[in-house]
């Protein structure tokens, strides 16, 4: 559906402002509070999904976000050229169909009610877990096979009552706590009031077991859209869109949970800050890697605003919450970027006239830090979102797309730092929905989709060599070519988000996630899973 161009007036103003990333960077006072409610589930295995809950959602639309204000046709900053594209290094295992189209699983088969799928997954000691928006599956790590699902998220609350049981909404994360051993998965409730954050923490590393569960309340009117979560040592950090009466801007909302507590399921509270409006698409820092940050680090926060990034520092103390402090936003130069698609739709489709979203108004889940020890070592952060490669944000005939990624260094510092950056355009295809890691050597993948006029939206990737040249990746390989355009009435949006994870075990081998489509149609989409690592990384 095409996005709600609801702040078009509220944000004229802002958008205009060269000083867009320095105004209102004041937050108000923590905000502390319970959960509001909690208990245990027993064993998820055990639970007879109802096939009712997966709500037939139809096209879901997606609140806009400010943009800061961008110098039109200004070039590329960071653009790689194409003499830098190396022969690829990483090697692709295999691929698995996903929940969407076509899938079946213990629990029967999907099917596809709703667009789009926000397609997210994490990986864990044994098994996958992958979430669609409304909709979960686990698989066997090793094997690939289904192990359980398809089943709709809110089964995950089942017998819980209220509305995390009853309003299967959607907007889930999945992310893997490798400290703990556990499955963070969440989702909001917001068909009814008050609106919640349902999030369900499991008590092993067996997704189909036991799982202590929460629901965190924002209130009547504080619509927290786009929830992203991130795993800390000291809590779960959330951030949200909060848009009041489900259609004014209102900023972001950055919370963390109580994560000790969420752990043993005992009594949880969060702890929140409210942004002006002025921040919008912040994510929080998400741990990879064996190695924690050093002792008392803060949760880093990040968002892009004109030709730069802002970094936030987001400590909680849960015995004083009165010491829990969030600094304003510093802001990092990067390399001059224009928003792909002026941040709406623009990518288009071998076949038909549909236009897809890029989502270019925000940065693309998830922001990886990785805490890296022994000669050089070094804090890293790594994201990615979606730039126009030709430098116009505006000019229609100028229009393009292509994945800008990042590698911040030193984000506890008092001067955080590019070490690296450029944007992956090797062609002149459509490239957008990007997500990005690191391995335990250093290696970065990068996974994303990739579209034109005379090719079909597929799923593809890219990596490089610690030891490569900074500032670029290697040639392009596939996970899978789609099959099919979407099409129908007013349908432009397009995943949300990917996933691409690292294997906690071994530390090298990357998972990636993504939608793709195997016909043209409506409300037909399938997903994939795919893994692949370096040759050098053991």
């Amino acid at each position: 559906m095409n996005r709600l161009r609801l702040l078009t007036g509220l944000l004229a103003g802002v958008c205009a402002s060269a000083a867009f990333a320095q105004q209102n960077q004041n937050h108000g006072p923590v905000e502390v509070a319970g959960a509001v409610q909690q208990d245990v589930l027993n064993s998820l295995g055990k639970v007879k999904p109802n096939p009712a809950d997966f709500r037939k959602m139809k096209a879901r639309a997606e609140h806009d976000l400010p943009l800061p204000h961008v110098p039109d046709n200004q070039s590329d900053g960071a653009l790689q050229s194409s003499p830098g594209f190396k022969p690829f290094a990483p090697v692709f295992s295999s691929g698995v169909l996903g929940v969407g189209k076509g899938f079946t699983g213990p629990q029967g088969s999907f099917t596809v009610q709703y667009a789009p799928p926000d397609t997210v997954g994490a990986v864990g000691a044994t098994q996958y877990v992958q979430v669609v928006n409304t909709g979960l599956a686990v698989f066997n790590k090793s094997t690939k096979a289904v192990v359980y699902g398809p089943v709709p998220t809110s089964t995950l609350w089942a017998g819980f009552g209220g509305g995390c049981q009853t309003n299967n909404d959607g907007d889930a994360t999945v992310v893997y706590d490798k400290a703990a051993n556990r499955w963070v998965v969440s989702q909001f409730s917001v068909s009814t009031t008050p609106y919640l954050q349902c999030v369900a923490v499991s008590q092993t590393s067996d997704a189909t077991g036991a799982w202590n569960r929460y629901a965190f309340s924002y209130g009547n009117t504080a619509f927290p859209d786009y929830p992203k979560t991130g795993v800390w040592p000291d809590g779960y950090y959330t951030t949200f869109n909060i848009f009041n009466n489900g259609s004014t801007f209102g900023g972001a909302k950055l919370c963390a949970y109580d994560r000790t507590a969420m752990l043993s399921g005992g009594p949880a509270t969060q702890q929140c800050f409210q942004l002006s409006t002025s921040f919008g698409g912040v994510l929080p820092s998400d741990l990879d890697g064996a190695t924690a940050p050093p002792a008392g680090s803060p949760n880093y926060m990040l968002n892009f605003g004109s030709n730069s990034l802002n970094l936030w520092k987001f400590h909680v103390d849960w015995a004083t919450p009165a010491n829990t402090t969030l600094s304003a936003a510093k802001s990092i130069p990067v390399g001059a970027f224009a928003v792909a698609c002026g941040g709406g739709a623009c990518i288009p489709q071998s076949g038909v006239n549909q236009k897809l979203d890029s989502l270019a108004d925000r940065l693309m889940y998830r922001l990886a830090y990785r805490n890296f020890t022994g000669t050089g070592a070094h804090e890293s952060l790594v994201v990615t979102h979606s730039v126009n490669p030709n430098g116009s944000s505006k000019n229609p005939k100028q229009q393009s797309s292509a994945v800008r990624w990042y590698e911040i260094r030193n984000p506890g510092g008092t001067t955080p730092t590019v070490f690296q950056q450029s944007t992956f355009a090797p062609d002149a295809n459509y490239r957008w929905m990007g997500s990005i890691a690191m391995d335990k050597q250093g290696n970065a993948a990068l996974g994303y989709s990739v579209s034109s006029s005379s090719l079909k939206p597929a799923a593809r990737y890219t990596g490089r060599l610690a030891g490569d040249p900074v500032n670029t990746m290697q040639a392009e390989a596939s996970i899978i070519e789609g099959g099919g355009s979407q099409t129908g009435s007013n349908l432009s949006r397009w995943g949300d988000y990917s996933a691409m994870t690292v294997d906690p075990v071994d530390d090298c081998t990357f998972w990636y996630t993504t939608e793709y489509l195997t016909a043209n149609g409506a409300f037909n989409w399938s997903t994939r899973v795919g893994s692949f690592k370096f040759a050098g990384c053991n």
